[in-house]
């Protein structure tokens, strides 16, 4: 009876409290590690935010295609926000401690953030689309209540889906090893500690993949295969150019979030390796967000001459 119920206390505990390792493995490091995480918060918190406050004010950049850039970086600020404070935090400290319910809380909101955002650069694919492929109706298809429509799809529609996911993940039983060799709650390494059978839960991770990752990904593959068949048929080699010139950037950052979200979710569990899975994950929830607002900025003429005309009305 005792032991029956130092057990129950030792499942109670682990059930209580996860420890995220992060970068615990290379000890020497952690403070150079926090310097560079802060300053790649701060870059991705600033940047983002030139880039709505510029599509805001400027007049050449009341578009569709720049009010979806500008849902998209508030969008960025607020998936890093879901695990870069969370990891400052444990750097500073040293420690990982994190609660049940602090765990499933990050868990959620980086799904509904990255969910969010492959329906975000699939409408951002559509409205190319549409600019390119039929730019008379273009006005009357994108039209500012279409556009917000799409922009709330975008952001609702994968809420109950996530937080359904996460909470069918944490009602399994974690009796086992706590520590989460990661430095976030993310599905792979928190259903790695779960006790019992966790094949519901790892075809339920599929399905939604394929849902949020696969789906939106092949619309844009065709989005993107109509509008290049147009351009080519362009007789115009500067308005060639110029058409490829507005989808490159979006088609780059499309290629390297899908990339390493699709190698993370739709690869079998026992053939991911947890430090393959963290370099991953450091790719598609830090590094790429810091990318896209240099991709957006450097290759678009228009947001370059709305930044100096910012920077001429800073300096009088």
């Amino acid at each position: 009876m005792e032991n029956r119920l130092k057990t129950g206390n030792s499942n109670f505990t682990a059930m209580m409290e996860f420890v995220l390792l992060g970068f615990s493995d290379i000890p020497n490091i952690q403070w150079i590690l926090f310097g560079i995480f802060l300053v790649i918060y701060l870059t991705v918190f600033m940047c983002n935010s030139t880039i709505i406050l510029i599509t805001k004010i400027d007049p050449a950049l009341q578009t569709p295609m720049y009010f979806f850039l500008s849902n998209f970086s508030f969008l960025e600020i607020c998936y890093v926000t879901a695990t870069i404070p969370r990891m400052l935090m444990d750097l500073l400290t040293q420690k990982g401690n994190i609660s049940l319910l602090a765990c499933a809380t990050q868990m959620c909101f980086v799904l509904m953030f990255g969910g969010s955002e492959c329906l975000l650069l699939t409408v951002m694919a559509y409205d190319r689309y549409v600019a390119i492929c039929n730019p008379l109706h273009y006005p009357l298809v994108m039209n500012h209540k279409v556009c917000v429509q799409l922009v709330t799809a975008s952001w609702v529609s994968g809420v109950p889906v996530m937080f359904g996911q996460t909470y069918q993940i944490f009602s399994l039983p974690f009796c086992g090893p706590h520590t989460i060799n990661h430095f976030f709650c993310d599905i792979p390494p928190v259903l790695k500690l779960a006790c019992g059978d966790t094949f519901v839960n790892e075809v339920a991770v599929y399905v939604v993949a394929v849902m949020f990752v696969m789906v939106p990904f092949v619309l844009i593959v065709v989005s993107y295969g109509k509008i290049i068949s147009s351009i080519l048929k362009l007789s115009s080699a500067r308005g060639r150019a110029k058409a490829f010139s507005t989808c490159s950037s979006h088609l780059i950052v499309v290629v390297l979030f899908y990339g390493t979200a699709t190698v993370t979710y739709l690869q079998p569990k026992p053939n991911q390796s947890e430090g393959i899975g963290k370099l991953l994950s450091l790719f598609y929830t830090i590094l790429i967000p810091t990318l896209n607002p240099l991709i957006y900025t450097l290759r678009n003429k228009d947001i370059m001459m709305a930044l100096k005309n910012l920077a001429t009305k800073f300096s009088r």
